[in-house]
Parts: structure tokens; sequence; C-alpha cells
């Protein structure tokens, strides 16, 4: 377990807690790429805090609920995702008091989060080299797209403007098509889990050293990193940066393959001689694909339009389930495309899946994290908070403000 700052300790803490226990996270982020961060943090165990404002609500709340759903102070299913198993505390920072308030609270921190454009938070003087000097233990991790120094510090990025900036939007769909983003938020689920990253490892470090750290963490250099072959085949002219659909250089045939039913697709992809030949098997040895060049990969992909043609004359005649039932009965690998909704419904859906009560909807399913440690270590996670929800708790627990002390600042400070 990770040892927070002395004052966060907890009393009557064992081994058996999980791994952030104790630690404290201010969390200043938005959005999406900063919030996940954090709360990859709070599945770890550590108390995060998000200090928002009514005045400046985040972005990712401005979502609207189906009839029904009203009362939800704007915070939509992405909101209620990326940040649960976190309390919520207002603070007007541009108010007088309110960044002298945050730093007071950011002296008891083990961690600092933003994701705020290069510059606010020095602006605000919440930035390492104003905090650093109150809390030399604090590890403060700025997430900005292109870092808080260079040429392209003051760009404002988003993740559609960031998959286009590393060249993703041009390997992805056909050739001809225009740019193509990768769905679901791809940069900044990655920014996110590699700040995560970086975090972690600076709190171990600090157990060595005593003293905290200042990440910048650039989300186009986050997110550089993933394109790996891509990006190294580009730059030695292999070619590997062409816009190939679904195919690939070393999985032939790949690919989506159409089923008999309303838009049922299989995906396939046969990396070795010996899935080629069972894929064979299973199609009934048509005459078309026993050519002698179809037994070696570089033919496969010289022949890889005459391959789908029957392929996909086979597919279309059967429904996927059949078809991936035969298929992994052969051994090779093909998978329903599922649709979301169809995913939590699989055989394992029970163990990525877990029921959180949500008392705004009664209750959601969210994932954990992927991997298991000892049974009672890792905390449950509970519903996202609503906005300044537990303000007047974490200004008790974390500075010891009475309660006359925070209704003092409740009117221009506390919104």
């Amino acid at each position: 377990m990770i040892e927070p700052s002395a004052t966060n300790r907890s009393q009557g803490a064992d081994s058996n807690a999980a791994p952030l226990a104790g630690v404290r996270v201010l969390d200043f982020t938005h959005v999406l790429a900063g919030p996940f961060c954090t709360r990859l943090l709070a599945d770890f165990g550590a108390d995060v805090v998000r200090v928002e404002s009514s005045l400046r609500p985040d972005r990712l709340g401005a979502g609207t609920w189906k009839p029904g759903f009203e009362d939800k102070q704007d915070r939509p299913a992405a909101y209620m995702s990326s940040n649960r198993s976190k309390r919520s505390l207002t603070i007007n920072l541009k108010a007088k008091g309110g960044a002298e308030l945050a730093t007071r609270l950011a002296r008891v921190a083990d961690v600092v989060v933003e994701n705020f454009s290069a510059g606010v938070m020095a602006r605000l003087r919440l930035d390492y080299a104003n905090l650093s000097p109150v809390n030399p233990r604090i590890i403060f991790a700025s997430m900005a797209g292109y870092g808080q120094e260079g040429p392209r510090r003051d760009w404002v990025s988003m993740n559609v403007n960031l998959q286009g900036s590393i060249g993703l939007m041009m390997v992805t769909g056909a050739e001809g098509d225009p740019p193509i983003a990768v769905g679901n938020s791809w940069c900044d689920y990655v920014g996110g889990l590699t700040t995560c990253f970086a975090i972690i490892q600076a709190l171990l470090d600090r157990e060595t050293t005593g003293v905290g750290a200042n990440l910048d963490v650039a989300q186009f250099e986050a997110n550089a990193g993933p394109l790996g072959a891509l990006l190294t085949g580009s730059l030695l002219g292999a070619g590997l940066s062409s816009r190939m659909e679904n195919r690939s250089l070393t999985a032939v045939p790949q690919g989506c393959y159409p089923c008999a039913g309303d838009d049922d697709w299989l995906a396939i992809s046969v990396e070795t001689d010996r899935q080629w030949q069972e894929l064979v098997g299973v199609l009934g040895n048509p005459p078309a694909l026993l050519g002698e060049r179809f037994t070696t990969p570089l033919g496969r992909i010289t022949g890889h339009d005459e391959i789908d043609a029957a392929l996909t004359t086979w597919t279309q005649a059967r429904p996927a389930a059949e078809v991936e039932r035969t298929l992994k009965a052969a051994h090779v690998p093909a998978e329903r495309v599922r649709k979301i909704e169809q995913v939590v419904d699989e055989p394992d859906g029970a163990r990525v899946f877990h029921p959180m009560p949500e008392p705004r909807i009664g209750g959601m399913l969210v994932t954990g994290l992927p991997f298991a440690l000892a049974a009672d270590a890792m905390p449950s996670p509970y519903a996202a908070p609503r906005l300044g929800q537990h303000t007047d708790d974490v200004l008790r627990e974390w500075l010891g403000l009475s309660d006359g002390e925070i209704e003092e600042q409740r009117a221009e400070v506390l919104v």
C-alpha cells in the first residue's frame, strides 16, 4: 500500500487496505480525460474530491435526460461514469478567498490533478510553483493538450483535435474516405490512463525521496505513443500508415463480414497457416481458395479480395451466432460484432459489469479494475456526487473548519 502524507493516514489502517487508501486527491479536472484519470485513482481507494463551481459547470454536465429522469443537476450518464466514487466541493476560484481556500486544501493533499489549458492554474496561483512551497510532498499532474511548455502550449485541444494532430484520423477507415475519428473519445481515455500511471509512479518515488513531483503530461505525447508500429513503419518508409479499413498486414484474412439477419456482422482475424487451413475446411474447401499462392501470408495478402468474396458468400447465408460457433470450434478467431447494449449480456458479463446504487436513477452497471487484488482490499464503487454535495464534510475533515467558519464563506466562495 502506498503511504499517504502523515497527516492523511487513517486510524487503524492495515495491510489489506486498498492501494491508495488515505491518499487525498484534489481534482480540478473537467470533461473526460482528467475525470477518467481521477476515477481510476478513486478505484484504487484514493479520497478524490472534485473542485467544482455552479458558476462554471463541467461541460460534460450539459446533457439532457429523457422524461422521467428529472432533477439530475445536469449530471448525464457520461458524468456519472467518469466521476463515480468521488466527492464534490464547490469553490469559486475567482472570488476573494477562493484560491486561498483551494491552497489550504492543497496543503493537506497528496495529489492535485488539473486538465485546464496551459497557464490557467498559474494565473490562479494554484500551480506547482505556488503549491510546492506550502506542501513539498505534493504531486501535481497537469494534462494540457500540448503541455505547459513549447510552441503549442496555448492551443486548446479536444479528443477529435488530438486524433487529427497525431495522424490517427488518416489511418482509420478506407482509402478515399474523409478523415475518420476513432469512436468513444479515444484520446481522452489514453491520456487519463497515462496520467494515472504517472501519478502512481510519483507516489512510489515519494516513498523514497520524501518529496513530490511536477508531472507535465501532454495529451499529444500520451497519444502519440500508442501509434506504435504505425509511426515506426511510416518513418522507415514501410507503408504502414496507409488506410486499410479493417485489414491487417499480418493477419489475413481480417475484416468484418455480413451475416444473415438485420445488420449482423462477424469479425474474423486469421494469423497462422493452421488457422487458414481450418477456415478453408469450414468453407468446404472451395477450389478458388486452394491455389498455391494462398499457402503463404504474402499470397493471401495479394488475394485478399478473392478471399473476402468467398467468405462473404458463406457468412451471408448463415446467422452470426452459427458462424461464430462454427469458426470457434475450428479454432479460427471470430467474434460476433455486438452492439453496446448486448455486451453486458455476455457469459462473463457478471464478472465485468457490477451493479452500483445510483439514487437518481435507481442503479447502474459499471466496470471495475480489470484485475483482482485481495478480496477485501478494493472499495466498492459509489454514485457520482451532486454538485457541492460534500463541501461541508471535506472542509471539516481536511481543514478542521467549524460550522461557523464554513458559513462565513458560503455566500461568495462556496458556490
